[in-house]
Formats: C-alpha cells, structure tokens, sequence
C-alpha cells in the first residue's frame, strides 16, 4: 500500500493554549491517590428527584430537537426565578436562551458581539476561558490586576476606566468570582455604572455561583440594575446550581438586541441543547427552592474547611461566595505556586490549584485555591492531611 507524506503549516488560533491547568491536576491526584480539591465539581450526588424529573421527561417521549432557544416551560421558569430574586423581567420569548454549559454561553456572547480588533477588559485573575474566547473572535484583551489586601481581593476601577478606550467594545465581570471568592458591593455597582454610562460597552456578567453568596449578604447581580441589565449578557450555571456539573446546562439572559445576536451565533454553535434535561430540570424548578437553600448548604461546609485550618500554616483568605477558598502558603513553603502544588499533591495528598494559572502572566502570589464543594468526610480527610503543614 502506498504511502504518502503531506506537508503543511497550520497556524494555530490559540498559540498560548495547553492542556488546562484543572485536567492537569486532577490528573496528579488520581495518581497519586490524592483527596481531589482542585477542580471545581461537587463529589456528592444531586437530588434525586432532580433525576426523577429528567427520567420521566425522557419516558414521555421528550427525546427529540427542542427549540433552538430551549424549552418554553424552562425559559418561563427562568424568567420567574430572576423576577422573584432580582426583580426584572426578561421576556422568555426574546431574551432568555438555554446553553450546553455557562463556558458555551461565554463563548457564544464573546462571538455574537466582538469583531476583529475590539478590545475586551479582563479582570485577572480570571477563568480560563476568557481570553481564549476573546482570540478566538478576533478581539485584543485589556488585562487588570485585582488589588489583594488584608480585607481580600477587590477590583480596581481606577484602572479599570484607565483602560477605557475607543476601541474598548466589552467588559468581562465575574461575581461570585472564581478563584478568589470576591462578591460586588454596592460601590462596585456604583463604579461600574459611572464607567460605562454614555458608552456603547457591553458586559459579560459571569454570575454562576449567584447563589453562593455567605455570611447574609445578597447577590449583586447586574439583573437588579436597569441601566446595567440593557447592555448586559448575565450568565448563570444548572450544573453549579443543582450539582450536576457533567450535565452541562446553563443560559443566558440579556436585552432582546443582544441576544438576537447572540442566538445566531448559538444555532450555529450547539443549535440546541438536549430535550429531557430541560423538561426535568424546568419541572424540578416549579416544585423545588433549592437553591434558596444553596448559600447556607456551602456557607457550612465552608466553615467547615477554614476552621480546620485555622491552626495550620496557610493564611485563609476571605471566601464570600463561590465554593472556594484561598489560602496564602508563603509560610510554609517557598516553592512557586506550581511546584507547590506539585508537592502538595504528591506528598501530602491533596491537590489544589496555582492562583497564578488564572493570570495571563503566571503572575506569583503565594496563593493556592482549593475546592471544598465536597462530602465532610472528603473535607475531614483532606483536613487531616493538611493539618501538619
């Protein structure tokens, strides 16, 4: 059989991009047996009349192509849980869109609305797939450094208008925020508003843990605010909601202008997401409040986990929302953020994330995230491990 050599040069679109720093450690844990706390996934179940809903879905015959938005009944139930908790109304019909995931979504709006040579405001550190979403369609990202203090990480929009400029079409926001567990406050709110008032800038609100928040406050979501909502895509997360992470169902709302964008880009990118998920988790949503309940199940477990190392060598960070915490290790350890949690895996037995793998320049701080969405007894045996540090 003949063979035949062909030569050709690919230019990549992603020259920086790697295997993710979450597949990467997750990986070091399984070999070494380590308590997995650095990807951000729950190792418990969901409820299980969640996986009622979806079966009888699946049992009535809705298997097939739903509509290119999602389900109307799911829509609805959407735009009823905003209203109730935030106070706006998003028509179901034009401005609500169910996604396969919150980083389709990302993805999705960076597309519908940014062209070539655009610049978009990325606030670092910050989720990974910001940037590749943003070089993908052709824009340039506008990096700002959060300011860490004894009071935690908070966003500087001095800096933030600095970076303003003619060419700025988009701001990407992330509240609660992952890595650092920030929550807006009202001066945020404040800040933003000033900043984007008499411009055309859209923003990406990434509100994906909405109903993490601690210690009594509420979320400050870009929904509450009227001259905020009109120029915004507000993304939000079934898999983090109801911890079905690997079912990857999520949506997004914006102002009907907006999303007619972003449904063209959406039809040609997943066209539509899977049929029975949506009617079950739509008919989960009508006689269940559980993610009322969601800030207070984390805010225990997040206790939990800083009590337990209250007495160790890691400097807690203030964790406000998401189910995250970081700690400052420089008392421990003066390896790099990778090496340490290298070792920390490999050694101790538990495994975390390098806080510099959210910067677009591997920025070093000291700081590791870890994961405490976990059982207690996952938690009480990481903590067990960690406690001689």
């Amino acid at each position: 059989m003949a063979t035949f050599a062909i030569n050709y040069f690919l230019q990549t679109k992603l020259p920086d991009v790697g295997t993710t720093i979450f597949s990467v450690m997750s990986k070091l844990a399984q070999e070494n047996n380590a308590v997995n706390l650095g990807q951000g996934f729950p190792d418990f179940d969901c409820d299980p009349a969640l996986i009622d809903a979806v079966n009888t879905a699946m049992r009535s015959g809705h298997n097939q192509y739903p509509p290119m938005p999602g389900v109307a009944i799911l829509r609805e139930a959407i735009a009823k849980k905003i209203a109730d908790l935030y106070g706006h109304q998003y028509g179901p019909a034009t401005e609500i869109t169910v996604t396969a995931g919150a980083t389709q979504a990302i993805l999705t709006a960076v597309l519908a609305v940014v062209q070539a040579g655009d610049e978009v405001i990325v606030i670092e550190p910050a989720y990974d797939s910001y940037v590749p979403a943003i070089r993908l369609a052709g824009g340039i990202p506008i990096f700002v450094a959060m300011e860490l203090t004894s009071e935690g990480y908070s966003i500087p929009w001095g800096k933030v208008q600095e970076s303003i400029t003619n060419k700025t079409r988009l701001i990407m926001l992330n509240s609660p925020h992952n890595p650092t567990g920030f929550t807006l406050q009202p001066a945020d709110i404040r800040a933003l508003s000033q900043i984007v008032e008499n411009t055309n800038i859209i923003i990406i609100s990434d509100e994906v843990y909405e109903h993490m928040v601690f210690d009594q406050q509420v979320h400050e979501s870009l929904s509450r605010y009227p001259e905020l909502a009109h120029r915004s895509f507000i993304i939000s997360s079934f898999g983090k909601t109801y911890h079905v992470t690997g079912w990857k169902v999520g949506y997004v709302t914006a102002p009907e202008f907006l999303m007619t964008e972003f449904r063209k880009v959406h039809q040609f990118n997943v066209f539509t997401v899977n049929t029975p998920m949506q009617i079950g988790i739509a008919n989960y949503m009508v006689s269940n409040q559980t993610h009322i309940e969601l800030a207070d199940f984390y805010q225990q477990k997040r206790d939990l986990f800083r009590a337990g190392l209250k007495n160790s060598g890691f400097r807690l960070l203030p964790a406000r929302g998401t189910y995250f915490q970081c700690v400052n290790y420089s008392a421990i350890s003066s390896l790099s953020e990778l090496e340490f949690s290298h070792w920390l895996t490999k050694e101790i037995g538990v495994a975390a994330i390098p806080m510099s793998a959210f910067y677009h320049d591997s920025l070093e701080s000291n700081i590791i995230r870890f994961c405490f969405a976990k059982r207690d007894e996952t938690l009480k045996l990481a903590l067990e491990k960690l406690k001689s540090l």
